[in-house]
């Protein structure tokens, strides 16, 4: 497709998700990192759902939803099967499992296996995309690999948004640069920046947008035109002719992408900055294709019309198609397998080929499709056994075979100012005209009617229609668009080309050069050249041709195909066999060389015609060129009647120049022939090298392409499980910390000791009591210097760690100047296991003074008593 901006067949319509945008969120290695600076800078309160996808080890239990709920108050859950979403929550993808949406509920999948190369980000992205349409955004965070990219394709298409990671800022930048090679996101930054435009809401569509904004002013008819003249300046794209609404929509998004507001603000920062041309010509030509879409429709083609095609060419030949607006290839393609499964059905008496010509007006588009080469989810419209006959693996995808890549020509085109193809038997036009205003259509129906021969057929999308062009094209029965010619004497083939040059009132009408004075040798010499010089063409060594001079109509006329200035191309039936080999031999002996009596079919009659070619040098060492003049001889009839031999007699001299000519040839053919047979051999050796090299070279790839996947998936999960680790030990690390300070803050002595009674861990306060250094952990506890006057504390802790019953003593030190309450307590695990002994010493020396003092007193008030 040339366009798709709305219109038919546009993913997400039809029983599509119609309530609050979900927010896809693609990351793999790295994005922890990511994903925490994404929702922190997120208000709690957006009105959006997060659906986070990353590669997970499916051997482990996710604990990313746990550490990622410390970053933001929305809720975060790992997703369960049919859950309904609900704004301002977040769901992560269980591991092993793969997510889809439908009707507003999520649902778990099992993936084909359980470890390797496997994206899951595509598959959610392209569900999200059907599921919600423009209501659907798509964020591609750091990661390794591609997954992610035909994901995003798939929400551009349905005309959601896409936000990608600057590649700088990511820890792994794969992904985020796989993302923008397929598509313009409408914003590019770090995660927290792309946070704040989504929480800002200018990125989002109008039927996503709050309802606090104002909705955007209706167009202005100039400013339209403001920017069409910019576009047409700046890309050489003429867009007046489109459909205003779809090119509307494109700059409505372009102007949320800058937070512009108004498109007269926008028409300005178009003017200002050359580089929006080109993001807003990107942004138009987003095309929305797929294999064999409407396969009903396909069939009715491959089934019935293109062995009716083949049926016009009983002697063999070519069949020749033409698929404009063909986007990255897909219907291209299509057309192609079907040919292949028509011809194996029909299987003709004589060879046919057939040769397709691909166009479209998005260079990067036509650059894609030249690759051949399609992600794992582009290929969903095949059936199997098409996938397995057309397309090989390779990597990520899939990539066509020779059978179909060779017959598809894929070409730059502009339908407005580009010439069409000609002498076609199919045209596959569909889903274009859709985008082209009512006028612009009315010029392009009667182009196909051109372009094709009498009988050819034209195919357009389920949404399109010949219009009032029913005397140009009759209905082919059965539901799919499809359309024969009718005969060309029942329209004059009246086409100006290009099409909309007529409504280009702005075009820079060049100002008439003045006029200069009258030099009568120039009118001479101009009058003798085109009344008495011959027509003649100046050609480089190859044949390009440089100059013409005269008219040449009648000896060369333009060849079928691509347009070609070539000369050898170029010529008449009659000069092609002599034209060369006079050319050839000019160029050799750099001497005049006359060549007569050929005979040139033109117009339906023939002429008689002598050829001079000369060698003239060039100047400072180039190319030489050679000069090719036509002279009109008379008729074999007229020599005759003006020879001065009588009547049957032979020119003695003219069979002299043949016979020598014949030698020559015969000659040069032989010495071609030795050439030809030698390098054939040499060639013949190489290929068969070649061919055993290859085929190693293939297994080789193949199994490195295998190890190469298992290794970058399983090196994906384990970045994913050493993030998490190392969020944990950050966890851990605070929590000793805490510990730590609320140990030194109680100023209680305590000993950790595990169930074989070594020291485990001590407090500061310990070492009072205990000569306690670091290097004592592991020592057994009968080992450690005391100055405790407790020699059972050994056997209590023993009898502790047996019964499970926690002991309390108060003991002394040796000088009995501080006295503790020692109390052990068994040391139980948070899964309940006990794992040792916990002794702590609390310094009660000032209440056993208390206690004595209240003691003595009570004795002295006895004996006075």
């Amino acid at each position: 497709m040339e366009l798709a901006i709305g219109g038919s067949g546009r993913p997400g319509e039809g029983g599509a998700f119609k309530g609050f945008p979900v927010v896809g969120l693609g990351a793999s290695a790295g994005g922890l990192e990511a994903l925490d600076q994404f929702f922190r800078a997120l208000p709690p309160s957006t009105g959006l759902a997060f659906v986070i996808i990353q590669h997970l080890d499916p051997t482990r239990p996710g604990v990313v939803p746990e550490l990622l709920q410390r970053a933001t108050p929305m809720p975060v859950s790992q997703a369960v099967d049919r859950v309904k979403l609900r704004p301002d929550h977040v769901y992560m993808i269980p591991p092993g499992k793969g997510l889809a949406i439908s009707g507003g509920r999520l649902q778990l999948t099992e993936p084909p296996e359980a470890r390797g190369l496997r994206l899951p980000i595509d598959a959610f992205f392209r569900s999200l995309a059907q599921a919600c349409g423009d209501r659907a955004v798509g964020v591609v965070l750091s990661g390794m690999g591609s997954d992610g990219r035909a994901g995003l394709e798939a929400i551009r298409q349905a005309g959601g948004l896409c936000l990608v990671q600057a590649p700088e800022s990511a820890r792994f930048d794969s992904m985020p640069r796989s993302a923008l090679q397929a598509v313009v996101p409408d914003r590019v930054g770090p995660p927290a920046h792309l946070a704040a435009e989504l929480a800002r809401g200018a990125l989002l569509s109008d039927a996503t947008r709050p309802q606090a904004l104002a909705p955007p002013a209706e167009p202005d008819p100039s400013a339209f035109e403001r920017v069409c003249r910019i576009l047409r300046e700046r890309t050489g794209h003429d867009f007046s002719l489109y459909k205003k609404s779809t090119i509307h929509r494109r700059m409505e998004r372009r102007m949320g992408v800058h937070g512009l507001e108004g498109i007269g603000a926008y028409v300005r920062f178009l003017e200002e900055h050359a580089s929006e041309a080109d993001s807003l010509l990107r942004e138009i030509l987003i095309g929305v294709t797929g294999f064999f879409r409407d396969p009903e429709a396909w069939a009715e083609l491959v089934q019935e019309v293109l062995p009716r095609i083949l049926e016009r060419h009983p002697e063999g030949g070519t069949v020749r198609a033409w698929v404009p607006g063909c986007s990255t290839g897909e219907d291209a393609f299509s057309l192609a397998i079907g040919f292949q499964e028509a011809l194996a059905a029909v299987q003709p008496a004589s060879p046919i080929s057939f040769q397709i010509f691909a166009t479209d007006l998005n260079r990067h588009a036509i650059a894609a499709a030249r690759q051949g080469f399609f992600a794992g989810g582009a290929v969903g419209g095949l059936s199997p056994q098409r996938l397995e006959t057309w397309f090989r693996p390779e990597g990520t995808g899939w990539r066509v075979t020779k059978a179909i890549r060779e017959p598809v020509v894929f070409a730059l085109q502009d339908l407005v100012q580009d010439p069409p193809f000609i002498r076609l038997d199919l045209i596959v036009c569909r889903n274009v005209m859709i985008y082209l205003s009512a006028d612009l259509q009315k010029r392009l129906l009667p182009l196909f009617h051109y372009s094709l021969d009498p009988g050819g057929y034209l195919f357009l999308g389920n949404a399109e229609s010949i219009g009032g062009f029913a005397d140009l094209f009759a209905p082919h029965p059965g539901r799919a668009r499809l359309f024969s010619r009718n005969p060309a004497d029942r329209f004059p083939r009246t086409n100006t080309f290009p099409l909309g040059l007529s409504n280009r009132r702005d075009l820079h009408q060049e100002q008439p050069m003045p006029k200069a004075a009258i030099n009568p040798q120039q009118i001479a010499e101009q009058a003798l050249l085109q009344r008495f010089t011959p027509p003649a063409v100046l050609a480089t060594e190859a044949g390009e041709i440089l100059y013409i001079s005269g008219r040449t109509g009648k000896y060369l006329e333009p060849a079928m195909g691509k347009a070609s200035l070539n000369v050898f191309a170029m010529a008449r039936e009659g000069l092609g066999r002599e034209l060369p080999a006079a050319f050839r031999r000019a160029l050799a002996q750099r001497e005049p060389v006359e060549v007569k009596g050929l005979r040139v079919e033109a117009d339906g009659s023939g002429q008689a015609v002598d050829l001079v070619l000369q060698t003239v040098p060039a100047p400072d060492g180039a190319q030489p060129a050679v000069l090719i003049v036509f002279k009109d001889a008379p008729a074999p009839h007229a020599r005759a009647r003006t020879a001065k031999s009588r009547p049957g007699e032979a020119d003695p001299g003219r069979i002299e120049a043949l016979e020598e000519e014949v030698r020559n040839l015969m000659a040069e053919l032989q010495a071609n022939r030795e050439e030809m047979q030698t390098s054939q051999e040499e060639l013949r050796a190489s290929n068969e090298e070649l061919q055993s090299t290859n085929e190693e070279l293939q297994s080789t790839n193949e199994e490195l392409t295998t190890s190469k996947e298992e290794l970058q998936s399983l090196n994906e999960e384990l970045q994913t499980v050493n993030a998490e680790q190392q969020a944990k030990v950050d966890e851990l690390s605070a929590a000793n910390n805490d510990m730590k300070n609320l140990l030194d803050a109680t100023d209680i002595a305590t000993l950790f000791l595990d169930d074989r009674l070594n020291v485990r861990r001590f407090t500061t306060g310990a070492t009072r009591l205990f000569k306690l250094i670091p290097g004592d952990v592991g020592r057994p506890l009968s080992d450690l210097v005391t100055d405790l006057d407790y020699p059972a504390l050994d056997q209590d802790a023993r009898e502790v760690l047996r019964t499970l019953v926690p002991a309390q003593k108060d003991v002394a030190d040796r000088a009995a100047s501080h006295w503790y309450a020692a109390r052990i307590l068994p040391y139980r695990t948070l899964n309940n296991v006990i794992a040792g002994v916990v002794i702590t010493f609390m310094d009660i020396t000032r209440a056993k003074e208390l206690e004595a003092r209240l003691l003595a007193h009570a004795a002295e008030g006895v004996r006075h008593g």
